[in-house]
């Protein structure tokens, strides 16, 4: 989407996220990139952004656009969610508000697996799938990316690891659910570790291959 404007030069990076979890493995996922990854609190943005759209792409980017023009930073917006094949993509956009608003994950969790509830192992396909959206500081998105993981759901939570769905996804290649994977084994087979690695791909490019200095 073209290269940073002039003066403006990417040293620091907000996480468009009030999610701790979420942000800690965003940060650390980022850790190699010539910037600076700062969470919310941090830059001082105490905000709330509607999920309101139709799509995780929609929402990556409202959430971008907003954090940097709060913060006036350049912002990281996420969404990431859990599409099931049985449930006609379900939970989808609406994963962190499955079982409602303020629903947590093992609500999230009772409820997927009550709407699974005799449904065979071999239909119980399911990906997760993570949108990620970089805004410059006036809230023009510069770059998205979007990347996927394939699994299926289990019938009864696996691990204690992770967050979200992750206890409940299967991944297949290492015979193991999310939650029983450590943090290095997750990153590189993750939706979300995709979505980063491409994402800092481009960054590169809108660096100009130059990096940027650190605060």
């Amino acid at each position: 989407m073209g290269k940073a404007p002039a003066g403006r030069s990417i040293t620091e990076i907000v996480v468009a996220s009030r999610n701790p979890k979420k942000a800690a493995e965003l940060r650390r996922l980022l850790g190699e990139l010539p910037v600076r990854v700062i969470g919310a609190d941090e830059a001082g943005v105490d905000l709330e952004v509607e999920e309101d759209g139709g799509t995780f792409a929609e929402n990556a980017a409202k959430k971008a656009a907003a954090f940097a023009r709060a913060s006036g930073r350049w912002a990281l917006g996420d969404d990431s969610g859990l599409c099931v094949d049985a449930l006609g993509g379900r939970p989808g956009v609406r994963s962190a508000r499955y079982a409602g608003e303020n629903a947590d994950d093992a609500a999230n969790n009772r409820k997927l697996l009550a709407e699974l509830g005799g449904v065979p192992p071999e239909r119980r396909a399911a990906r997760f799938v993570c949108s990620l959206a970089l805004a410059d500081p006036a809230g023009e998105i510069r770059l998205s990316v979007e990347k996927s993981t394939e699994g299926r759901i289990l019938e009864a939570p696996r691990g204690d690891g992770g967050f979200g769905y992750d206890p409940l996804f299967f991944f297949p290649p290492l015979g193991r659910s999310f939650a029983e994977l450590t943090p290095e084994e997750k990153d590189r087979v993750s939706h979300r570790g995709a979505a980063l690695r491409a994402l800092a791909e481009a960054l590169s490019r809108l660096l100009g291959g130059r990096g940027a200095d650190r605060r």
